[in-house]
């Protein structure tokens, strides 16, 4: 098995072409394609169907995809590390972040680590919470701020900043305005306004919701617009307790639904110089919390 191999099964996994495939790794397609058959000759199973007009994976090779990025990121990883320490380059680390979150924590660590090491390259993506953590543990992102419900994310640490019950917030010509509390079985009967799933707030919400559907009348990207359509009166809009400006918050009961926001990033290595400076600069300013 040859790494050049895993690159092209990659390659052609994410971009379900092996013509576009071909011109993503500057490699001829007859050559992609006769790399990516021994690949398969040598594990003893399809990696990809060809049958459709769009090349898919099988069971097999979405097993395999992971791995193959995982083993990729760890060579980059090993290579950036030895130009690192031999000075060749000042090294990257690339972060991820929950779309439009307002805690200032992430813009604030990542101030102080470019103060302190002003020659790393510093790449930052948004996106939702899953996307971020299976960033992480796929290797595309070294350090992440995110949401989730429940237990840690499996293959992830984490040093959580935020943990904080979901409330209905609600605009003052709402008949809950004014309440302090409402029943979840309550809760289900209204429409309600929402971020969509894959945010660690609509996953705090589906798991306290376990079978039941909540019924989303509105949902919106960013918690700003959930609130703009919560003060419009459209419904109660599920928030963090924190988030709630302008709209009376209802605490939400049996049971109480949670979530968290934490930085987090690989459980298991390998980590550049730069990433691992990030990590631990992260550990220290919540452990001084």
């Amino acid at each position: 098995m040859e790494l050049r191999q895993l690159d092209y099964f990659v390659a052609v996994a994410e971009s379900g072409s092996f013509t576009r495939a071909a011109e993503r790794v500057h490699v001829a397609q007859p050559g992609v394609s006769a790399q990516i058959r021994r690949l398969e000759r040598e594990l003893g199973h399809a990696l990809l169907d060809r049958s459709g007009r769009t090349v898919t994976l099988t069971d097999v090779g979405a097993a395999v995809l992971p791995l193959a990025r995982a083993a990729l990121a760890s060579v980059e990883s090993a290579r950036r590390t030895v130009e690192e320490m031999a000075g060749l380059v000042r090294g990257s680390v690339r972060v991820g972040m929950v779309v439009s979150c307002g805690i200032m924590d992430l813009p604030e660590l990542l101030s102080e680590f470019h103060s302190a090491h002003p020659a790393v390259e510093i790449t930052l993506a948004e996106a939702n919470s899953d996307e971020l953590i299976t960033s992480l543990v796929d290797g595309r992102l070294d350090f992440a701020l995110v949401g989730y419900a429940g237990a840690e994310p499996e293959g992830l640490s984490v040093r959580v900043l935020a943990d904080e019950p979901l409330v209905a917030a609600v605009a003052d010509s709402d008949a809950w305005y004014g309440r302090e509390s409402v029943a979840l079985d309550e809760l289900l009967e209204r429409g309600l306004i929402s971020l969509p799933p894959g945010t660690g707030l609509r996953g705090a919400l589906d798991a306290a919701c376990g079978a039941r559907r909540p019924r989303i009348a509105f949902e919106a990207s960013a918690p700003p617009m959930v609130i703009t359509l919560a003060q419009r009166g459209l419904g109660p809009a599920i928030l963090a307790s924190s988030m709630v400006s302008g709209l009376h918050a209802v605490r939400i009961t049996d049971p109480s639904p949670r979530s968290r926001l934490a930085f987090a990033w690989r459980a298991e290595g390998p980590h550049s110089p730069a990433a691992r400076a990030l990590i631990g600069l992260a550990e220290n300013q919540v452990t001084a919390l």
